[in-house]
């Protein structure tokens, strides 16, 4: 019996630490009247959280970060006012491999 306990014990600790929250790269972009605070206070949320920002933008307002999914509902609340745009890095791939003329 006491094997059995220790049993649901380890499977129980190993179920805690897989639900811990899985990290996203992602791009969060804001349009350019966005007051630059609350891009920092995102940023400032993601690094909080244990995320990473990745890479901040110059030709738009945002930034790319490595960050867990309950940090993005964060992120997304405070930028609904001005029309967040959270979204999953990807690759991109060019279909049909050349320029046609």
């Amino acid at each position: 019996m006491r094997l059995f306990s220790f049993l649901i014990a380890a499977l129980t600790l190993v179920s805690g630490v897989i639900a811990v929250d899985i990290q996203k790269s992602v791009l969060i972009t804001y349009p350019a009247e966005t007051p630059d605070s609350i891009v920092d206070q995102a940023k400032k949320a993601v690094v909080d959280a244990g995320g990473i920002v990745t890479h901040e933008y110059t030709l738009i307002k945002g930034f790319a970060a490595k960050v867990g999914a309950k940090v993005l509902d964060t992120v997304s609340a405070w930028g609904q006012e001005y029309q967040v745009l959270v979204e999953e890095d990807q690759e991109v791939h060019q279909m049909g491999g050349g320029v046609g003329l």
